[in-house]
């Protein structure tokens, strides 16, 4: 699966487009870590907890993604953006979008 955040590869053109392709996750902190990372706001610093929890949720929407663009029949999504949104205290959403499609050969 071709994963890309422009909407053209180079060497390939667009045969079909399927539609929007998505992915998501919900996750929380856990009290472990905002200790951690409250202690690492203090004297400063990278949070890597919260930087370690935001990039396996990222890994997972976009592989969620490309799973439902592969169910549409795609073998490539173009496009591809990520959103976060809060959906409640201690809560994030990750959101992995683009374009569904099929490539071929030039």
């Amino acid at each position: 699966m071709i994963v890309v955040t422009s909407g053209h590869v180079a060497g390939k053109k667009i045969k079909q487009t399927l539609g929007i392709s998505s992915g998501n996750t919900v996750r929380s902190r856990n009290i472990g870590k905002d200790i951690t990372a409250a202690f690492r706001n203090i004297v400063g610093g990278e949070v890597m907890e919260y930087a370690q929890l935001l990039s396996s949720s990222r890994s997972q929407a976009i592989e969620r993604m490309i799973d439902h663009a592969e169910n549409m029949g795609a073998n490539a999504v173009v496009d591809v953006r990520i959103t976060t949104s809060a959906v409640m205290a201690g809560t994030s959403e990750i959101l992995a979008y683009g374009t569904a499609v099929i490539l071929e050969d030039e």
